[in-house]
């Protein structure tokens, strides 16, 4: 009877962890509504806790090539699979961070450039970051990645997302 027990629980405490380890993904053609959009009665609430679309750092305006930068975008890849590919993958499933795909259709180029370049600070204090942490429950380490060679790394991101 006792095993029976035990076993129940950690059959229980499995099922708990795993809908927690993936339950913050979108499926696919799901769209998650921006957080901008709240009830009526809460945008006072919502005024005090705004979320800034380009995120929390230097970046307020990142002007953005138009065709593609191949050059920058090969770069971007190359940089990519140094810092980036042991815990993103370029599909939407998680690995240990989120995937890439769709990453330049849900956030600003802006916000990419300060997430990747002011990690600790964007983790600490901007609200999209936190709530990813709360999916994938690891802080991205800061890569010291350069302004330039963050561009480079949201130029490949563009190029995966099909952008031209």
């Amino acid at each position: 009877m006792k095993q029976l027990r035990y076993l129940f629980i950690c059959t229980v405490a499995i099922a708990i962890a795993a809908a927690g380890c993936g339950g913050g993904q979108e499926k696919a053609g799901e769209e998650k509504a921006p957080a901008s959009e709240t009830p009526a009665a809460d945008n006072n609430a919502a005024a005090s806790n705004a979320v800034d679309p380009k995120g929390i750092g230097k970046f307020k305006d990142v002007q953005l090539t138009h065709p593609l930068d191949e050059a920058m975008a090969k770069k971007g890849l190359e940089i990519a699979e140094v810092k980036c590919t042991s815990c993103h993958k370029t599909t939407e499933e998680k690995l240990v961070g989120p995937g890439w795909k769709g990453v330049t259709d849900r956030r600003t180029p802006e916000w990419i450039m300060n997430f990747v370049t002011n990690v600790d600070e964007m983790l600490d204090k901007d609200p999209e970051a936190q709530a990813m942490l709360e999916i994938c429950m690891v802080r991205m380490p800061n890569q010291n990645l350069s302004d330039d060679d963050a561009r480079a790394v949201l130029e490949y991101m563009r190029k995966l997302d099909g952008k031209n």
